[in-house]
């Protein structure tokens, strides 16, 4: 059904933005309202709380937000909690991660991802395991057992038929698998090797106790298969975020959100981390602001302190990526990059601030809170901002 004339007139008229008007729009049609006087009142009560919810000219919005962040901070723990009901996978929560955030660290302590996989691998788990190698890093003692032979100078690898067939399910022959792993080690360590049916060998090019062992160090850390940075994946089953049935969905340790993204199988438009570095390299500021929010929310709410208003975070988020990099709130970024000189010596290394603003030839034109604050000086807000003038009133007549 398509909204009449009258009532489009009537929504038309508020002082709604066009994003709320067409929320309206797609409300009345949704729940089939054709009165004219049953429109009106829709979009009249959307029209107050909307202005309701607006900020008031001249409003410390900063100061607002920074105590409605900064004192359900308080209450916050300082534990390392399991990640979304996955209890083989642990990340950084309250009070550190909040903290992880603001300051913007290049790589957070528990780097993690949500992969969301397309409708042809979500469904089936035996296609989402086909992911799951692509993405885990399959190092050599997953693959079977490793010993050495002092007296021949060489290294066995004995390795497990059926863990090959598991993580190569794609690929028919083993001796394919196999002789993909000898090139792979011959790559890596610079040696021959010899395999024989799931048997391979090699050594040192010089009879050595010390580089038998090395080589076996170095055999630890190559990656047959997935991604070096990703150690771990757990697969769980659970509802669409649409209510339509059931997917398989996977959680990492580890991140690697490039990397990820690239590989088939996987939803690119679904799939996350809570490293805002990454994902600002990866897909732009925008998407590390929406990140940012999205992880400082979830953060509060696994603590219980869901209800501080979302509009804060926001703000936080648009002044840590508003020069189109991700800036941290401290010292190294926003606070140590202000204009006003006295600003940033209130912050931190007060005699370096002055020292350097004195040597430049600094001047402070005294517009922010923290700098009129210092000199005794009205602050440029709410009624700090208004000036009244007192003129005559009288006429020549």
């Amino acid at each position: 059904m398509a909204v009449s004339d009258d009532i489009e007139l009537v929504v038309e008229d508020t002082e709604l933005p066009r994003r709320l008007k067409d929320k309206v729009y797609s409300v009345i049609n949704e729940k089939g309202v054709t009165d004219i006087e049953d429109a009106d009142q829709i979009a009249r009560q959307v029209e107050r709380e909307y202005v309701d919810t607006r900020v008031d000219p001249l409003d410390p919005v900063g100061t607002v937000s920074a105590q409605s962040i900064g004192e359900p901070g308080t209450q916050m723990t300082m534990n390392t909690f399991h990640y979304a009901g996955v209890a083989e996978i642990d990340v950084t929560q309250g009070l550190p991660r909040l903290i992880e955030l603001v300051d913007a660290r290049k790589t957070p302590d528990t780097p993690t991802m949500t992969v969301h996989l397309d409708e042809e691998h979500a469904e089936n788990r035996e296609k989402a395991h086909e992911v799951v190698w692509k993405v885990e890093a399959t190092r050599i003692l997953a693959l079977g057992d490793v010993s050495t032979n002092v007296a021949d100078m060489l290294v066995r690898i004995d390795l497990n038929e059926e863990t090959l067939r598991e993580r190569w399910p794609t690929v028919e022959s083993l001796e394919i698998i196999v002789t993909e792993i000898a090139d792979t080690i011959e790559g890596e360590l610079g040696v021959e090797t010899y395999h024989q049916e799931t048997m391979i060998e090699f050594g040192p090019d010089e009879p050595s106790y010390r580089d038998l062992l090395q080589l076996v160090e170095e055999l630890r850390d190559i990656v047959f298969k997935g991604i070096g940075d990703i150690s771990r994946v757990v697969i769980r089953k659970e509802d669409r975020e649409d209510g339509d049935g059931q997917e398989f969905v996977l959680y990492t340790e580890g991140a690697a959100f490039k990397k990820v993204l690239e590989i088939e199988g996987v939803d690119a438009s679904r799939t996350t981390t809570n490293n805002i570095h990454e994902v600002y390299r990866v897909l732009g500021v925008e998407a590390a602001r929406e990140r940012i929010i999205e992880e400082t929310m979830d953060t509060l709410e696994e603590q219980g302190l869901g209800d501080v208003n979302i509009r804060h975070l926001m703000l936080v988020a648009d002044i840590m990526t508003n020069r189109g990099t991700i800036e941290s709130i401290g010292r190294h970024g926003i606070s140590g990059n202000k204009e006003s000189v006295l600003a940033r010596a209130a912050f931190e290394v007060t005699v370096n601030h002055l020292l350097d603003a004195a040597v430049h030839g600094e001047s402070d034109e005294l517009d922010g809170v923290t700098e009129n604050v210092i000199v005794g000086k009205p602050i440029r807000l709410g009624t700090g901002d208004v000036t009244l003038r007192m003129g005559s009133t009288a006429s020549d007549e």
